[in-house]
């Protein structure tokens, strides 16, 4: 479905990216891992077409889609809740849901607003509040939630559950779980590794702006002295 094939990006004259590569087939949950300041946010936002491709291919089902616009990439199927969770402030949480509401790029309307507040039972009580009004686990739900009603053929989740409160963490996952089952492709960073392991079928290790270390989740999982090296566990 998505694959980066030697990506590498600059901020200014700083090489952030360097020979990245990664690939998502259709259906599939990958985890993206490394500390802070590897390249995660990164890589995301260059696959978005946030920040510009300097040399390599992003391509989307086959085609190449490398210095693609951000409202192009998401027009194709990308659904995007980025870290610090871009919820607008001035805006209802019925607002920030309806706004992005659309078909998928297939035609598919299966994420509705009814069905996305099912998923979200806290976010129906919400309807009414702005989303500056809303707590940090609130306004996480609501950009997972916005972002499922674009109805995407792959979600990437950036900080999936940072700065949460432990039993706001837990409703996350259990989301991340229910789409999951749903068959739409995820892309997953977060902090808790275990956790992104948990929840995905293969996982890459990014250091220094390079993909150091891939492989099947579970195996990783049971890999202390890679993580130790990599993740500093």
């Amino acid at each position: 479905m998505l694959e980066l094939s030697g990506v590498h990006t600059y901020y200014g004259d700083s090489h952030i990216l360097q020979g990245a590569s990664l690939t998502i087939a259709a259906g599939s949950a990958v985890g993206l891992l490394g500390r802070n300041g590897m390249g995660k946010t990164t890589l995301i936002r260059t696959l978005m077409g946030y920040v510009p491709l300097a040399d390599g291919r992003i391509a989307w089902e086959g085609r190449d889609v490398g210095g693609t616009t951000p409202e192009k990439m998401a027009r194709l199927g990308i659904g995007y809740v980025p870290e610090g969770r871009g919820i607008f402030p001035n805006l209802s949480v019925r607002e920030n849901l309806l706004m992005s509401a659309r078909p998928g790029p297939d035609g598919r309307r299966d994420w509705t607003f009814d069905r996305v507040l099912s998923l979200f039972p806290r976010v129906a009580e919400r309807l009414g509040h702005g989303g500056g009004q809303l707590s940090g686990g609130e306004q996480q739900m609501v950009a997972i939630g916005r972002a499922l009603m674009t109805n995407p053929k792959l979600l990437i989740l950036d900080e999936a559950t940072e700065g949460l409160a432990p039993l706001v963490v837990q409703e996350i996952w259990r989301v991340i779980g229910q789409v999951r089952e749903t068959g739409i492709s995820t892309l997953i960073v977060d902090r808790n590794y275990r956790m992104v392991l948990a929840h995905t079928d293969s996982a890459v290790v990014m250091e220094k702006g390079r993909i150091v270390l891939e492989g099947v989740s579970a195996q990783l999982a049971a890999d202390h002295a890679a993580l130790t090296r990599y993740l500093g566990v």
